[in-house]
């Protein structure tokens, strides 16, 4: 009898159009999940699409869109499956416990992502809200995705828990970058919404401290950005000003759906300061003239896992037969064919390949800040349940597999005061009074001809 005890839901967004990278019928075969089995199966929820810009012409009504299986997104899928298995292995964290995983995709909006939920709780064959029809399955949230200070009231959230180390460092690291360069003269480009005036106060209050003049400052609402906008952006106070150093704050969301707008209208001349990756691809001829060529990006610094290279250069569909996905990547980047009907076998691909020999542009073998967030939060899981087993079976005979399955609301004690050290050697904990300030990277990202985009460190930013 199965446990489903983690859902994880990483806080990408997403956009409304669905077209298709490969419209072969294997390329475009999905199944409801990724499914592993074991004595307690961790199910999660990651939007694992993208979308592709592709200008064949200078002319912008020719761009072309798509979706696309995103390999940065994916990364977060195979941290997992890292985390899983470094567990399983550890004889002294949840032994003679096996944990599984039952991984969904995400798609675009808020339906799909409400339809994936109710799927995982009902079964795929009947629909029935806020009703689990699968006895076995319990459940606890546990959601990953950037710091929210205004998630932390336990009266409105008493469930969640934040992976992710908090911002408030960021205006600090923006400003002793401009006075670094001597650029004194910025404008501000934010994301409509409480996090936006929170980064406008703390920037304006480092700038003055520090003699740096805004020429403006605009806020955008999230919808005028987005695929489904009525109206296109027009970013007049942009072309106008005279700063040539723009800060953009807002999600992944926000950046890519300015950026996507942004394409329409060349602006050059600016160095571009955002605090977040984009991660939709840019297929662009005229690649030194794209608007965010040579943008500085603000990531969250983090230690690398050691073995996690090891791990990416064995992954293969051989290994994992259940991942359709990195089937797929393998049909993409190593020219395979499917064998069947059903979609399952891979044949005449290149020989003697790994993830590490696919193109660098497209699949990152360096871990994530998500991917890392993502591997923190399964070994948060897995302290708790480790804790709270022990607490349970203290004076009790040895339980039985059958004897795991309890109300989820029993983790939460053990989840809210978990700490712990990971194997990078970093703090873990998810009380959010006692997250430290964030350390940033800052890479430069480069715009290469048919999207080969390359995104290199140049620098660290620490609290």
């Amino acid at each position: 009898m199965l446990l489903v005890l983690l859902f994880i839901f990483l806080v990408l967004q997403y956009s409304s159009h669905v077209y298709s990278f490969d419209r072969s019928y294997c390329a475009s075969k999905t199944k409801p999940s990724v499914y592993k089995d074991g004595e307690m199966v961790i199910a999660a929820f990651f939007p694992l699409f993208t979308f592709v810009l592709d200008f064949l012409t200078e002319d912008p009504r020719n761009m072309t869109y798509y979706n696309q299986l995103n390999a940065k997104n994916y990364q977060i899928v195979l941290a997992m499956v890292f985390a899983i298995e470094e567990i399983n292995r550890n004889l002294h964290l949840l032994p003679n416990v096996s944990l599984g995983y039952d991984i969904y995709n995400v798609l675009f909006n808020e339906w799909w992502t409400l339809d994936r939920c109710i799927t995982w709780q009902s079964g795929p064959k009947k629909y029935v809200p806020n009703y689990t029809c699968r006895r076995e399955m319990k459940s606890v949230a546990l959601a990953i995705g950037s710091f929210d200070l205004h998630l932390n009231h336990d009266d409105q959230f008493p469930d969640l828990y934040q992976m992710a180390s908090r911002d408030t460092s960021l205006a600090c690291g923006i400003v002793s970058l401009l006075n670094y360069f001597h650029w004194n003269w910025v404008g501000l480009i934010v994301s409509e919404g409480e996090k936006g005036v929170e980064i406008i106060s703390d920037l304006g209050a480092e700038m003055n401290r520090n003699r740096i003049c805004v020429d403006f400052v605009e806020m955008l609402p999230v919808s005028e950005v987005s695929f489904l906008a009525i109206r296109q952006l027009k970013p007049t106070r942009l072309l106008k000003s005279s700063a040539n150093v723009i800060i953009a704050y807002g999600d992944s969301d926000f950046l890519r759906g300015f950026l996507f707008y942004l394409k329409h209208t060349l602006v050059t001349t600016k160095v571009w300061i955002m605090n977040s990756e984009w991660d939709i691809l840019l297929h662009s001829r005229l690649f030194i003239l794209q608007s965010f060529h040579g943008s500085l990006i603000f990531t969250h610094r983090h230690k690398e896992i050691s073995g996690y290279g090891n791990f990416i250069q064995s992954v293969h569909p051989s290994k994992y037969p259940e991942d359709f996905y990195l089937a797929r990547f393998w049909f993409y980047f190593f020219n395979c064919s499917y064998a069947d009907d059903d979609c399952n076998t891979l044949e005449n691909c290149a020989p003697n390949v790994s993830l590490y020999e696919s193109p660098k542009n497209s699949f990152d073998t360096v871990m994530t800040e998500y991917a890392y967030n993502t591997y923190n939060a399964v070994y948060a899981v897995a302290h708790s349940l480790h804790e709270m087993l022990l607490h349970q079976v203290e004076g009790k005979p040895t339980r039985k597999s059958e004897d795991l399955i309890f109300p989820a609301w029993q983790l939460h004690p053990f989840l809210k005061n978990m700490q712990f050290t990971n194997l990078a050697g970093e703090q873990v904990t998810l009380d959010d009074k006692m997250k430290l300030n964030a350390d940033y990277d800052i890479l430069n990202y480069w715009n290469f001809p048919e999207g080969l985009g390359l995104k290199v460190k140049v620098g660290q930013a620490l609290s």
